[in-house]
Parts: C-alpha cells; structure tokens; sequence
C-alpha cells in the first residue's frame, strides 16, 4: 500500500476525523496505482520528478500518493505550481501549495507568477503553464514531469476532439507518458475517487471557478455535454468514450509498429526530428504516405495534423533537393537529395573549447567528448573521431569562407561545399559542428579531416569523439 492517506488508515500516522469506509476507499485507490504505475512502467529509472499542483483536488490526491509511492520507485519530487494569476487570490492559492508541500511532505515548491490576467484563454493559459513547467524540469535536470490528468479529463478530451473535427488518431486522448518525461499516472482514475481519497488525506483542495464557466468550451463539455451523456445513457456513456479512447490508441500503437517493418522507408527518429527515404515514402498511395508521416512526426514528438501531413506527402514526392516547406508547430521540412528531413530547427549553437585535457560538451544534436591520448600511426579521413596536435580548439558551426586542405589532399575546399556533398540538409548546416583552432578549420566530423594540427605518430595530442544524439 501507498500513500499518505493509506498510512493514515493503517494508523501509522494521525488520521482525519474520516470514516472507516473512505479509509478503505484510500488503501484500494493507492494500491491500484502501484499496480499501474508497474504494469505501465511508467517510472522505468529512478530520478527526479517534478509534479504539477495546481491546488486543485486531483493534483493534490497526486502529490500525497507519489509521496508514500516515490521512495519504492526510486525518485525524488519537487513540486512546481503556475500561478498564472488569472483568478482573484490565486496567490494565495500559491502559499498554500507551497506551505503544504513544505511542512507536510517536506518538499520544494517552485512557484511561477504567470501574471496572465484575467480573460486568458485557456489556450494561452496552458501554454504558458506548460513553459513554466518544462522550465523547471529543464532547471532541475528532472527526468520526469508529472501530471494530474484523469479519466475524466480523458473524456472531456475525446468529446472536445470529435466536436472539432479530429482525424481518427486524435480520439486517442491523453497518453499515458509523453515526450521528455512527461507522466500521467492518473487515468485510469475518475475524479470522484480522487477527490474522495484527497478528503481521506485531510487535504483542502482549491475549485477553480474557470471549471465552471461554461465560455470556456472545455467547461462546457465538462458542465454540460458530459452530464447530458450520463442523464441518457447512464454509467454506459462515459465508459464509451472511455472505450473510444482505448480503440484509437491501440490503432496508434498498430501504425507506430508498421513503421519498423516498412521495406526502404529507413526510418531514422530523435527527439524533435526525423527524416526517411524519399523514393520509399513516394511509392505508397498519397493518403497512406500521409498516414505513415503522422506516425512518425508522432514518434518524434512532432504531432502532424491530417492537412499538414497530406501536404507534406506531397512535398516529399515532387520537391528538388534544397527546397523546404514550414509546418504547424514551427517545423520545417527539407527534400535533402533523397530524403526528407523534418525538424524544429534551432539556434546555431555557440562556440565551445575544448579545453581542460578531457570534457564532453553537446553541440546541437552533437555530443563531443575529448581526452589526452597518443596520436596513431594512422588518422581516417572521414571518421567521427580523430587526434588534434595540443592547441586552443574550439567547436563551431561553418562560418562564411571557413576553408580546409583535406588530409592527403591537395587544394583548399570550402566547408560549405563538403557539407553539401556529404550530404547534411542544408537546414541543418548551421548546427554542425566544426573543430578550429586560431580560425582555421582543422576537422568537420564524419566528413573531412583537415590536413592541419595533425600530431605525429605515438606524440602527446588530443583524442576527440563525436556521436549523433
């Protein structure tokens, strides 16, 4: 059993002035979670977590149970609360997330003022949330970002989907994990039994009066459509949405596996990027390119919607190589020779030494990494690591005019003509890195090695690593 509430059943600290029936209601719910959280391994590492409180009856029903569960699963919390200051006195609110989670569980809390006013959108008052939150994650090195999220959230979810047109894997809902660690232990939980097992806890949950107004459509499908679902159709309603819910997302999980099977499609994901053999995807019909786009914009965290993806079909069919299209989402896609890369470019990131005798650094989606070690006999031209004669190196993206004479070659080449021949999407030219010392370019990892700063044969020199992220 966990949880906090649980303990307090079980007498191991003071309890609520409670029944002894809600007690039972609090140990059942706190072992089904466990149950869960393992069958779903959805805190596969141990690490730090950090959960989203919003004050509310689930968020704090999440916060004791991961309390009384968090030393088995081997993570560490810290709790994070967006004030987004949209409601009178949601400052207070704030304090009291953070007195609670200080004095009875003894954890952080991370406030953030929002400062949205009133009148946000809820849109605009999630993406804000969610910056914040990714903040602190980023912040702390958290692995994991908990959230809240339950089955009736999951509900509300499905309805606002169909009502707005969703594509059949849009009435998937709210997953279970997401992206960079994001969790949602909570759905196979109803918001009545959380609430119940908050009262259990001796917990005071803050009701936000933006659940109720019915402007805000997700609260009107909350107030009013859910309701008018369960008043005809009894339990059986929502339990169908439920269902729908499931369906779909067995059908998402179908077309992510054909993407491991499909001949020449070469499929390569990370993180916010991807890219596949054009000539594969070109030779499916244009609705089922489409299809498999999505699943794999979906593995790279990347959703496509069906325009986006039908569009992006045909762009990897009929574009020149060089050409690039921009997405929802600021994602641009690029036809790079005979494939298509699509990715949320970033800024060039900025020059780092290599100094110290040994470190790592990530450039991009780069990590170099670099020791002390005697030069070989023999350096590779091409290779991911070669040896560099001591001098003050520095890793860079290409700058305009950066020029090398290739090992046992002849002549100066351009840096910008060798990345284009060996083939590095032209948008993803400004973050590949590049090794120079004094301003001349001495190695362009994978692609050439410079004919300078090479070291002799068994003399001190510096071993320098690069592997793709």
């Amino acid at each position: 059993m966990s949880g906090h509430a649980a303990a307090r059943c079980r007498g191991e600290v003071a309890a609520p002035e409670r029944g002894g029936d809600l007690c039972l209601v609090s140990a059942h719910l706190a072992d089904r979670l466990r149950r869960h959280v393992a069958a779903r391994r959805l805190f596969p590492e141990p690490g730090l977590a950090v959960l989203a409180v919003s004050g509310g009856a689930d968020s704090l029903a999440l916060l004791d149970l991961l309390a009384g569960l968090a030393p088995e699963l081997g993570l560490s919390l810290v709790v994070a609360h967006a004030d987004h200051g949209i409601q009178p006195g949601s400052a207070d609110v704030a304090r009291r997330v953070t007195g609670l989670a200080q004095r009875r569980y003894g954890l952080e809390a991370v406030i953030g003022p929002l400062a949205l006013g009133a009148g946000t959108s809820e849109t605009r008052a999630r993406t804000a949330r969610y910056r914040f939150l990714r903040g602190v994650q980023s912040a702390r090195g958290a692995r994991y970002l908990v959230t809240a999220h339950h089955a009736d959230d999951q509900i509300e979810t499905v309805l606002l989907r169909v009502v707005r047109g969703s594509a059949p894997a849009g009435l998937a809902g709210i997953a279970a994990r997401g992206v960079r660690g994001l969790v949602r232990p909570l759905l196979p939980f109803r918001h009545e039994e959380l609430r119940e097992y908050a009262l259990v806890a001796g917990l005071e949950p803050f009701e936000d009066p933006a659940n109720r107004d019915v402007r805000h459509l997700r609260s009107w499908v909350r107030a009013a459509l859910v309701p008018a679902i369960a008043e005809r159709l009894g339990t059986g309603g929502p339990e169908a949405l439920l269902e729908v819910a499931r369906h779909a997302r067995a059908e998402v999980r179908a077309w992510d596996a054909a993407l491991d099977v499909l001949p020449g499609l070469d499929l390569k994901v990370v993180a916010g990027r991807f890219d596949v053999a054009r000539g594969a995807l070109s030779g499916y019909d244009k609705c089922l390119a489409a299809r498999i786009l999505r699943s794999v914009a979906a593995r790279a965290g990347m959703p496509l919607g069906p325009r986006a993806a039908s569009r992006l079909a045909g762009f990897a069919r009929d574009a020149s190589s060089g050409r690039r299209i921009s997405l929802p989402g600021d994602v641009v896609a690029e036809a790079a020779f005979d494939r298509l890369v699509v990715a949320r470019p970033g800024e060039s990131p900025s020059p780092h030494p290599l100094a110290g005798g040994e470190g790592a650094h990530e450039f991009g989606r780069y990590r170099l990494s670099w020791r002390a070690e005697p030069a070989p006999a023999r350096l590779e031209r091409a290779a991911w690591t070669t040896w560099l004669a001591p001098d003050a190196f520095e890793v860079r993206a290409a700058r305009e005019g950066d020029r090398l004479v290739p090992l046992g070659g002849v002549g100066r080449r351009k840096v910008s003509r060798l990345l284009m021949e060996a083939r590095v999407p032209r948008g993803e030219r400004a973050a590949y890195p590049v090794v120079a010392a004094r301003g001349a370019v001495a190695w362009v990892p994978g692609v050439c090695r410079g004919a300078g700063a090479v070291p002799g044969p068994g003399t001190d020199a510096v071993r320098v690593d690069v592997a793709v992220r």
